[in-house]
């Protein structure tokens, strides 16, 4: 049979060889059940068969040639030889695709978990060191077919993340981190989106296994937060937050800790559990505790204080209403030594948790000297102290770094023993206020006066 040549948009010459290829196949097949011992020439048989199907475009007749080759190999338990056939196979000058996939397709279940229920890239489970070693060489073999392949994508993501799966049982965490990093999920078309953010948390979590921590914040920036929030990500999203809040306490970053640990509290499924929901808000609450002052914090602050389930949580409630009222607070907390002994304060080891308390602290004293700059235009330095409960030398430096962060406006007038809170205006300044005042002033005359000539033509 031919349907004409590829030329001039012509389609390409198909021969039909299926009843050619069965015969062939079975001859095959007789040949190793003889002896195994005949593998050779019963793939010596399928390959003269598998050229002229090639060639001659019968992709049919291909695919099966080439699933029977390596099913013989697989039956033989030859596997140096299944590597090489699979290798010889898909390296073929002009291979079809179909037939490099129908390889692949039949090679994966060798080696992964491909059963109903299963996720599709879990290595099945081996007896024995030999046997490792075979899946081992199988995976990174079947790697290497799919790589530059855009139809094998998917296959290519499973491979790799199986791979990395196998390196991390062997104890090898940065080669794990390694393999995943090679691939570039994001831009892969044929993967749902589930499977994407699945696979870039597993990239985070290794990065993170292997103390990569600016790599790790890299991946994190490749999920998308929205999809992260739709129905049914609920369990990734609380993975990927918590995988953010491991960086974000390496980093030592307060807020962005209250963040992650916000946005875990208002996923759906936590709010259904009390254990998980109380566990999330209080982390929430003690993070904020030891945030620096923003606008963004005092607003977060303000929507924890409205949430109707701090008044469950008695400590963080009232903490929070500390925080938001503009008083002086006594260190420490009522409530401190309650929050200091949750796990989310004492994770990450002593040096972290002392840290954390020494944060506490300084926190505390940074809300007593705005509280401070709010009543007081100027004030003694040493009553100042008294009332914040500091020396002076450590109230000048609090004062000094406030200052430097642009949190407050103070000046220490040292000879005086002075720390003065409100700018003094410049002449400049002044005048402007006073002609700016006169305007109103003259403004004000101007109305009363046409108001009462109004009343009086009225009269």
């Amino acid at each position: 049979m031919s349907s004409g040549r590829a030329l001039g948009g012509q389609l390409e010459e198909r021969i039909n060889l299926a009843e050619e290829t069965e015969t062939k196949l079975a001859q095959a097949r007789s040949l190793v059940e003889t002896s195994p011992s005949n593998l050779s020439s019963a793939l010596a048989l399928l390959a003269s068969i598998e050229k002229r199907a090639r060639i001659g475009n019968d992709t049919p007749s291909l695919v099966k040639v080439c699933e029977a080759s390596l099913q013989l190999c697989k039956d033989c338990n030859d596997d140096e030889q299944l590597l090489a056939t699979l290798q010889i196979l898909t390296t073929r000058r002009s291979q079809k695709t179909k037939a490099v996939s129908a390889c692949l397709n039949t090679c994966i279940p060798w080696v992964l978990n491909t059963s109903d229920g299963s996720k599709g890239f879990e290595p099945l489970e081996v007896q024995n060191d030999e046997q490792k070693v075979v899946r081992e060489k199988m995976v990174i073999a079947l790697r290497d077919v799919t790589d530059g392949k855009l139809y094998l994508e998917a296959e290519r993501a499973r491979l790799t993340r199986a791979l990395a799966i196998i390196k991390e049982q062997d104890g090898d965490i940065p080669g794990a981190a390694s393999i995943l990093q090679e691939v570039h999920v994001e831009t892969y078309g044929s993967l749902s989106k589930r499977e994407k953010v699945e696979f870039i948390l597993e990239q985070m979590r290794l990065t993170l296994g292997k103390k990569d921590y600016i790599r790790a914040a890299i991946v994190g920036n490749k999920i998308n937060l929205k999809a992260l929030g739709e129905e049914g990500m609920e369990d990734h999203k609380i993975t990927f937050f918590s995988l953010m809040a491991e960086y974000h306490r390496h980093e030592k970053d307060a807020f962005e800790l209250a963040k992650d640990y916000h946005a875990i509290y208002s996923t759906s499924t936590v709010q259904t559990n009390d254990s998980q929901w109380k566990e999330a808000l209080k982390s929430t609450v003690l993070f904020l505790t030891l945030s620096p002052s923003s606008m963004e914090q005092q607003d977060m602050l303000h929507r924890i204080n409205s949430d109707s389930n701090l008044e469950k949580l008695e400590a963080c409630q009232k903490t929070i209403k500390l925080l938001l009222t503009k008083e002086i607070i006594v260190y420490p907390l009522p409530h401190q030594s309650e929050m200091e002994c949750m796990n989310a304060f004492t994770l990450g080891g002593e040096d972290l948790t002392q840290v954390w308390k020494e944060t506490f602290r300084t926190r505390i004293i940074q809300h007593n000297i705005r509280v401070a700059s709010g009543y007081y235009q100027k004030i003694h330095g040493k009553r100042l102290a008294q009332l914040i409960g500091l020396d002076e030398k450590e109230l000048e430096k609090e004062i000094s770094n406030m200052v430097s962060n642009r949190e407050v406006y103070a000046k220490i007038d040292r000879p005086n023993d002075i720390v003065r809170f409100k700018q003094e205006k410049g002449a400049e300044a002044i005048l402007s206020d006073w002609a700016a005042d006169i305007t109103t002033l003259l403004n004000l005359v101007d109305t009363t006066s046409h108001l009462i000539s109004k009343e009086k033509m009225t009269k």
